[in-house]
């Protein structure tokens, strides 16, 4: 009995040694080391409500965290960036420290590539940011801003140096009034092309927002067909051209009375212009739906099929040849698109090569309050 308290007593005594070794030993060394997280306290809760494409990326090149912008736009795949370029750059910033900026072109698997520009900063010691903000359509819309210039500079500069040779011309010829005559005639013809080319581009940069109608109103659809014939008839004249108005009578539809009958007189004027001689164009309108219907259909030299999806371009033209024959200037169909685009309507084309062309201008019909009886009516302009 005596010999059990006595070992009894001894593992107790060393019990309370061993443990009075450790808690000295953890006095001395001092509180254990707080672990630092990899990312930083918040940066997760900002990433998911960011907008721009954001990525933190660790000291492995892991992607830690990223938001959901970056993965629509396709900068992250599985765990890893999808970009070389963006992964280099990383790197760089994480030996050195300093914040790097630079333009990309991620490419595409529908094909084309992306222009973005990355700002990649330090977050912390252990991990780094990459900001990513998508520049396609500024890029684009500088592009378009660039040809535009260029298109117009070209295009003002045939009819300024015509001008300019024939008046020349005409101080050569003083002593001929026959040839004064003539080249006056053709100065004429010019500075009546600068001047419909100068008012095309004017109508065309105010409709090129496609902003919606601030205040439209009820417009009548005869009106603007009688004007759109009219604005044609000495063109259709010269060619022997029959310009025929069939349809409803009475229709109206929501919008700007000036921009519609730009967009009507632009398509009858191209249809007329790009007709045979002795053909016949026809505008024809119709109630579809909620719709009304301005169709302009000729007979004229037909729209190749991979030319279709181009033809509303600015200045572009499927016969470049016939252009200065016709006084085209190419924007005649941009701004039938954006007026479309303004009025909340639609313009569509129909055409095969040597048969002719139909275009389909739809605008938001506007309903009277009281009820007009719909006529039929059918109007010509002869030659």
């Amino acid at each position: 009995m005596q010999a059990f308290l006595a070992a009894l007593i001894g593992a107790v005594v060393s019990g309370a040694a061993v443990l009075a070794w450790h808690v000295s030993d953890r006095q001395q060394r001092g509180p254990a080391p707080v672990v630092e997280p990899l990312l930083p306290p918040g940066v997760a809760a900002v990433l998911s409500v960011l907008r721009s494409s954001a990525v933190v990326v660790d000291d492995s090149d892991a992607v830690l965290k990223a938001s959901a912008p970056a993965y629509a736009l396709g900068l992250v795949r599985g765990s890893e960036l999808s970009s070389d370029e963006l992964a280099t750059l990383v790197r760089q910033v994480r030996r050195d420290g300093q914040i790097r900026e630079t333009e990309l072109v991620l490419p595409l698997r529908e094909g084309g590539a992306r222009h973005v520009t990355a700002r990649v900063a330090p977050l912390g010691s252990r991990v780094v940011l990459a900001l990513v903000e998508d520049r396609t359509r500024e890029r684009r819309v500088e592009e378009v801003r660039r040809d535009f210039v260029a298109n117009v500079s070209h295009e003002l500069k045939t009819p300024v140096g015509a001008i300019r040779l024939l008046s020349e011309a005409v101080a050569d010829a003083a002593d001929d009034p026959d040839a004064v005559k003539r080249f006056a005639g053709r100065m004429l013809l010019e500075s009546d092309r600068l001047s419909n080319l100068v008012q095309q581009i004017i109508e065309l940069s105010r409709l090129q927002a496609d902003d919606p109608l601030d205040a439209p109103v009820a417009v009548d659809v005869d009106d603007v067909v009688r004007v759109a014939i009219d604005t044609s008839t000495i063109d259709a004249q010269a060619k022997r051209i029959a310009v025929v108005a069939d349809g409803e009578f009475g229709l109206r539809v929501w919008g700007n009375e000036q921009q519609v009958g730009a967009a009507v007189t632009n398509l009858v004027a191209n249809a007329v212009a790009y007709s045979d001689p002795e053909s016949t164009v026809t505008v024809a309108t119709r109630v579809e739906g909620d719709q009304v219907e301005i169709s302009v259909v000729d007979q004229g030299i037909g729209i190749p099929t991979t030319e279709l999806d181009r033809i509303f371009e600015r200045f572009y033209r499927v016969d470049p040849a016939r252009h200065r024959s016709t006084g085209g200037t190419g924007l005649g169909l941009s701004i039938v698109k954006h007026v479309a685009a303004t009025h909340g309507g639609e313009i569509r084309v129909w055409s095969a090569e040597g048969q002719g062309s139909t275009f389909t201008l739809s605008l938001p019909r506007h309903v009277a309050t009281a009820a007009t009886p719909q006529m039929h009516r059918m109007q010509e302009v002869r030659p």
